[in-house]
């Protein structure tokens, strides 16, 4: 994918009410960043599913301009990408950015090794590829609320 590819691709569901105070909340926004087209595929359709607008990148470096055109409530980056990785992502979001949420995936062999990396650098959520989609959305929800 070249740059200016990026696909955008929104929710037109209706938005979410806060149980028990029939309160409206408008729809938070997510940044999936993974090169692999399957996997930023199911994460989209089961978190536009669940009611978030999302946005894509295929790289760090397309998702670090997205977001500082357009910053979301909640990034989910995986960690090993062409050029920029997800760490040096997470750096840059995190300097720039006080108050970013990231959650940060990986399948990489040592992914446990990477992983707690990307929680040195602030990222409170990390998942070992394959994950459930249950153990996803319950990340993004305790982000979100956080």
């Amino acid at each position: 994918m070249t740059r200016g590819e990026e696909h955008r691709y929104t929710h037109k569901g209706i938005p979410s009410w806060h149980e028990g105070t029939g309160v409206s909340l408008t729809m938070a926004t997510i940044l999936i960043i993974d090169d692999e087209v399957p996997i930023r595929a199911l994460l989209r359709t089961t978190l536009e599913r669940a009611g978030y607008e999302i946005t894509e990148a295929p790289n760090g470096r397309i998702g670090l301009e997205l977001y500082r055109h357009r910053p979301t409530d909640l990034v989910i980056t995986d960690i090993l990408m062409p050029e920029m990785t997800g760490l040096d992502l997470i750096l840059e979001l995190t300097r720039a950015f006080l108050n970013v949420k990231v959650i940060a995936i990986s399948g990489a062999s040592d992914t446990e090794n990477t992983l707690d990396a990307a929680k040195l650098l602030g990222v409170r959520h990390t998942l070992h590829k394959p994950f459930s989609m249950a153990a996803l959305l319950k990340a993004v929800q305790y982000e979100l609320a956080h």
